[in-house]
Protein backbone atom coordinates (compact mmCIF):
# COMPACT_ATOMS: atom_id res chain seq x y z
CA UNK A 1 0.00 0.00 0.00
CA UNK A 2 1.67 3.28 -0.81
CA UNK A 3 1.04 6.58 0.90
CA UNK A 4 -2.11 8.30 -1.43
CA UNK A 5 -3.80 4.39 -1.08
CA UNK A 6 -3.24 4.65 2.65
CA UNK A 7 -4.74 8.46 3.19
CA UNK A 8 -7.49 6.82 1.51
CA UNK A 9 -8.05 3.80 3.85
CA UNK A 10 -7.56 6.02 6.71
CA UNK A 11 -10.54 7.98 5.50
CA UNK A 12 -12.63 5.01 5.01
CA UNK A 13 -11.50 3.84 8.40
CA UNK A 14 -12.66 6.98 10.08
CA UNK A 15 -15.89 7.87 7.85
CA UNK A 16 -16.90 3.87 9.18
CA UNK A 17 -16.07 4.39 12.92
CA UNK A 18 -17.64 8.16 13.08
CA UNK A 19 -19.77 7.10 16.01
CA UNK A 20 -16.96 5.11 17.60
CA UNK A 21 -14.34 5.70 19.90
CA UNK A 22 -11.95 5.84 16.94
CA UNK A 23 -8.10 7.18 18.44
CA UNK A 24 -5.48 8.09 16.24
CA UNK A 25 -3.31 5.05 16.82
CA UNK A 26 -6.13 3.19 15.85
CA UNK A 27 -6.03 4.88 12.83
CA UNK A 28 -2.53 4.66 11.94
CA UNK A 29 -2.65 1.03 13.08
CA UNK A 30 -5.18 -0.07 10.65
CA UNK A 31 -2.68 1.68 7.69
CA UNK A 32 0.32 0.05 9.14
CA UNK A 33 2.26 3.16 9.67
CA UNK A 34 2.96 5.65 12.52
CA UNK A 35 0.80 7.88 14.27
CA UNK A 36 3.38 10.34 13.98
CA UNK A 37 3.97 10.23 10.66
CA UNK A 38 0.43 9.69 9.91
CA UNK A 39 -0.68 12.59 11.37
CA UNK A 40 2.06 14.89 10.10
CA UNK A 41 1.61 13.18 6.71
CA UNK A 42 -2.17 13.76 6.67
CA UNK A 43 -2.24 17.62 8.23
CA UNK A 44 0.23 18.48 5.08
CA UNK A 45 -1.48 17.03 2.20
CA UNK A 46 -4.99 17.96 3.47
CA UNK A 47 -4.37 21.55 5.10
CA UNK A 48 -6.20 20.31 8.71
CA UNK A 49 -5.36 18.25 11.61
CA UNK A 50 -6.87 14.23 11.50
CA UNK A 51 -8.47 15.71 14.63
CA UNK A 52 -10.32 18.47 13.59
CA UNK A 53 -11.39 16.72 10.47
CA UNK A 54 -12.96 14.05 13.06
CA UNK A 55 -14.24 16.90 14.54
CA UNK A 56 -16.10 17.94 11.75
CA UNK A 57 -17.47 15.51 10.07
CA UNK A 58 -18.76 14.25 13.34
CA UNK A 59 -20.63 17.70 13.83
CA UNK A 60 -21.86 17.28 10.60
CA UNK A 61 -23.66 13.94 10.91
CA UNK A 62 -25.32 15.77 14.42
CA UNK A 63 -26.38 18.71 12.86
CA UNK A 64 -28.57 16.06 10.23
CA UNK A 65 -29.66 13.98 13.74
CA UNK A 66 -30.79 17.05 15.25
CA UNK A 67 -32.77 17.92 11.89
CA UNK A 68 -33.92 14.93 10.98
CA UNK A 69 -34.73 12.98 13.81
CA UNK A 70 -36.51 13.21 17.09
CA UNK A 71 -33.79 11.81 19.38
CA UNK A 72 -32.50 13.38 22.66
CA UNK A 73 -30.25 15.96 22.35
CA UNK A 74 -28.01 14.19 24.89
CA UNK A 75 -28.15 11.17 23.02
CA UNK A 76 -26.90 12.51 19.83
CA UNK A 77 -24.01 13.99 21.84
CA UNK A 78 -23.02 11.18 23.35
CA UNK A 79 -23.59 9.46 20.16
CA UNK A 80 -20.82 11.45 18.73
CA UNK A 81 -18.25 11.31 21.48
CA UNK A 82 -18.86 14.83 23.47
CA UNK A 83 -19.33 13.61 27.11
CA UNK A 84 -22.06 16.21 28.59
CA UNK A 85 -24.22 18.60 27.06
CA UNK A 86 -22.21 21.21 26.93
CA UNK A 87 -19.68 20.78 25.71
CA UNK A 88 -21.43 19.61 22.67
CA UNK A 89 -23.65 22.44 22.37
CA UNK A 90 -20.39 24.70 22.66
CA UNK A 91 -18.81 22.83 19.96
CA UNK A 92 -22.27 22.54 18.02
CA UNK A 93 -22.85 26.54 17.95
CA UNK A 94 -19.43 27.34 17.23
CA UNK A 95 -19.99 24.96 13.89
CA UNK A 96 -23.28 25.91 12.86
CA UNK A 97 -23.80 29.07 13.90
CA UNK A 98 -26.72 28.44 16.39
CA UNK A 99 -27.64 26.29 19.35
CA UNK A 100 -28.70 22.34 18.89
CA UNK A 101 -32.34 23.49 20.40
CA UNK A 102 -33.03 26.54 18.61
CA UNK A 103 -32.14 24.68 15.34
CA UNK A 104 -34.34 21.89 15.81
CA UNK A 105 -37.50 24.30 17.52
CA UNK A 106 -36.83 27.27 14.70
CA UNK A 107 -36.17 25.23 11.63
CA UNK A 108 -32.80 26.64 11.01
CA UNK A 109 -30.01 25.33 8.49
CA UNK A 110 -26.88 23.75 9.73
CA UNK A 111 -23.83 23.01 7.84
CA UNK A 112 -22.29 20.19 6.03
CA UNK A 113 -18.72 19.07 5.75
CA UNK A 114 -18.35 16.56 3.00
CA UNK A 115 -16.03 13.59 3.60
CA UNK A 116 -12.54 13.94 1.51
CA UNK A 117 -11.76 12.25 -1.52
CA UNK A 118 -9.01 10.86 -2.86
CA UNK A 119 -8.91 12.54 -6.30
CA UNK A 120 -6.03 11.42 -8.73
CA UNK A 121 -4.54 13.76 -11.27
CA UNK A 122 -2.15 14.30 -13.94
CA UNK A 123 0.37 17.30 -13.56
CA UNK A 124 3.92 18.01 -14.08
CA UNK A 125 6.97 15.56 -13.74
CA UNK A 126 8.51 17.24 -10.94
CA UNK A 127 11.97 16.84 -9.97
CA UNK A 128 13.09 15.86 -6.12
CA UNK A 129 16.97 15.80 -5.45
CA UNK A 130 17.54 13.09 -2.49
CA UNK A 131 20.34 11.09 -1.02
CA UNK A 132 20.06 7.98 0.84
CA UNK A 133 22.63 8.20 3.78
CA UNK A 134 23.04 5.40 6.49
CA UNK A 135 24.16 7.22 10.05
CA UNK A 136 25.15 6.29 12.64
CA UNK A 137 23.99 7.03 16.09
CA UNK A 138 24.79 10.34 17.50
CA UNK A 139 24.08 12.43 20.78
CA UNK A 140 21.86 15.78 20.61
CA UNK A 141 21.45 18.33 23.48
CA UNK A 142 18.46 21.17 23.29
CA UNK A 143 15.63 22.90 24.71
CA UNK A 144 12.32 21.66 23.68
CA UNK A 145 8.75 22.47 23.65
CA UNK A 146 5.54 20.32 22.81
CA UNK A 147 3.12 21.04 19.78
CA UNK A 148 -0.45 19.90 18.10
CA UNK A 149 -0.13 19.08 14.51
CA UNK A 150 -2.78 21.74 13.94
CA UNK A 151 -0.85 24.94 15.13
CA UNK A 152 2.96 23.76 14.41
CA UNK A 153 3.56 25.43 11.35
CA UNK A 154 2.33 28.70 12.73
CA UNK A 155 3.96 28.12 16.07
CA UNK A 156 7.28 26.48 15.65
CA UNK A 157 8.82 29.52 13.42
CA UNK A 158 7.70 31.66 16.57
CA UNK A 159 9.39 29.25 18.75
CA UNK A 160 12.81 29.39 16.73
CA UNK A 161 12.67 33.29 17.04
CA UNK A 162 11.98 33.77 20.44
CA UNK A 163 15.12 30.90 20.96
CA UNK A 164 17.58 33.25 18.87
CA UNK A 165 15.91 36.51 20.49
CA UNK A 166 16.29 35.77 24.26
CA UNK A 167 19.88 33.83 23.84
CA UNK A 168 19.09 32.17 26.96
CA UNK A 169 21.59 29.20 25.79
CA UNK A 170 24.28 31.35 24.20
CA UNK A 171 26.46 28.50 23.50
CA UNK A 172 23.66 26.33 21.94
CA UNK A 173 23.88 27.00 17.71
CA UNK A 174 20.59 25.44 16.72
CA UNK A 175 21.75 23.31 13.82
CA UNK A 176 19.30 20.85 13.85
CA UNK A 177 15.47 21.01 14.71
CA UNK A 178 14.31 17.52 15.54
CA UNK A 179 10.69 16.35 15.89
CA UNK A 180 9.87 13.40 18.06
CA UNK A 181 6.87 11.60 18.55
CA UNK A 182 5.13 11.83 21.83
CA UNK A 183 1.26 10.51 22.82
CA UNK A 184 -1.45 12.36 23.17
CA UNK A 185 -1.21 13.32 19.77
CA UNK A 186 0.99 15.90 19.78
CA UNK A 187 4.74 15.71 19.53
CA UNK A 188 8.24 17.20 20.73
CA UNK A 189 10.40 19.96 18.94
CA UNK A 190 13.81 19.79 19.95
CA UNK A 191 16.34 23.27 18.93
CA UNK A 192 19.70 21.23 19.31
CA UNK A 193 22.81 21.39 18.64
CA UNK A 194 25.24 17.86 18.30
CA UNK A 195 27.45 16.86 21.01
CA UNK A 196 30.41 14.75 22.40
CA UNK A 197 28.55 11.63 24.60
CA UNK A 198 31.15 12.71 27.20
CA UNK A 199 29.59 16.19 27.37
CA UNK A 200 27.96 17.91 30.64
CA UNK A 201 25.04 19.88 30.08
CA UNK A 202 23.07 22.52 32.04
CA UNK A 203 19.87 20.97 33.70
CA UNK A 204 17.78 22.85 31.41
CA UNK A 205 18.35 21.42 27.80
CA UNK A 206 17.17 18.06 27.12
CA UNK A 207 19.97 15.40 26.09
CA UNK A 208 18.54 12.78 23.41
CA UNK A 209 20.64 9.95 21.62
CA UNK A 210 19.14 9.85 17.84
CA UNK A 211 19.82 5.88 16.75
CA UNK A 212 21.71 4.71 13.70
CA UNK A 213 19.31 4.44 11.04
CA UNK A 214 19.50 4.73 7.01
CA UNK A 215 17.93 8.72 6.18
CA UNK A 216 16.81 10.04 2.97
CA UNK A 217 18.16 13.45 3.25
CA UNK A 218 16.51 16.61 0.88
CA UNK A 219 17.89 19.78 0.36
CA UNK A 220 16.52 22.44 0.62
CA UNK A 221 17.71 26.10 -0.42
CA UNK A 222 15.49 29.29 0.00
CA UNK A 223 14.13 31.73 3.16
CA UNK A 224 12.96 29.81 5.86
CA UNK A 225 10.23 28.34 7.27
CA UNK A 226 8.78 28.57 3.89
CA UNK A 227 11.03 26.39 1.74
CA UNK A 228 11.25 23.91 4.25
CA UNK A 229 7.34 23.90 4.46
CA UNK A 230 7.40 23.57 1.16
CA UNK A 231 9.42 20.38 0.69
CA UNK A 232 8.24 18.73 3.72
CA UNK A 233 4.86 19.00 2.04
CA UNK A 234 5.81 18.05 -1.40
CA UNK A 235 8.41 14.88 0.22
CA UNK A 236 4.24 13.69 1.26
CA UNK A 237 2.21 14.59 -1.65
CA UNK A 238 5.25 13.70 -4.76
CA UNK A 239 8.00 11.63 -3.04
CA UNK A 240 5.96 8.91 -0.39
CA UNK A 241 3.00 8.37 -3.14
CA UNK A 242 5.35 7.25 -6.08
CA UNK A 243 7.87 5.61 -3.81
CA UNK A 244 7.84 1.30 -3.59
CA UNK A 245 10.89 0.71 -2.01
CA UNK A 246 11.18 2.73 1.16
CA UNK A 247 8.58 2.98 4.39
CA UNK A 248 9.04 5.27 8.00
CA UNK A 249 11.51 3.47 10.17
CA UNK A 250 10.95 5.79 13.47
CA UNK A 251 8.93 8.73 14.64
CA UNK A 252 11.57 11.01 14.18
CA UNK A 253 12.02 13.70 11.49
CA UNK A 254 15.41 15.79 11.62
CA UNK A 255 15.61 19.42 9.97
CA UNK A 256 19.25 20.65 9.42
CA UNK A 257 20.21 24.30 9.05
CA UNK A 258 23.39 25.27 7.87
CA UNK A 259 25.56 28.75 9.41
CA UNK A 260 22.95 31.84 8.99
CA UNK A 261 25.89 33.70 9.07
CA UNK A 262 27.67 32.47 5.68
CA UNK A 263 24.29 34.71 4.13
CA UNK A 264 23.82 38.04 3.34
CA UNK A 265 19.80 37.91 4.74
CA UNK A 266 20.50 34.78 7.30
CA UNK A 267 17.88 32.50 7.26
CA UNK A 268 15.65 34.61 5.12
CA UNK A 269 18.36 34.58 2.40
CA UNK A 270 17.05 33.35 -1.37
CA UNK A 271 19.77 30.65 -1.36
CA UNK A 272 19.91 29.27 2.49
CA UNK A 273 20.77 25.79 2.94
CA UNK A 274 19.20 23.24 4.77
CA UNK A 275 18.25 19.57 4.99
CA UNK A 276 15.06 17.45 5.50
CA UNK A 277 15.73 13.95 7.08
CA UNK A 278 13.68 11.19 7.21
CA UNK A 279 14.18 7.76 8.65
CA UNK A 280 13.31 5.07 6.41
CA UNK A 281 13.53 0.88 5.88
CA UNK A 282 13.25 -0.77 2.78
CA UNK A 283 10.15 -2.58 2.25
Amino acid sequence: MNWTEMIGESIRYIEDNLTENVTIEDIADKIHVSPFYFQKGFSLLCGFSVTEYIRKRRLTLAGQDVTATNEKIIDIALKYGYDSPDSFTKAFTRFHGATPISIRKDHLSVKSYSPLKIIFSLEGGYIMDYKIVKKDAFDIIGIGREFSYETANEQIPIFRREFYTENKFPNLKGSFGINVDVEKGNFEYIIADRIDCNTRIEDALIRKTIPSLTWAVFPCIGAIPHSLQNILKRVFSEWLPQTSNYEFAEGLLIEYYDDPSKYSNGIHDEKYYCELWIPIKTK
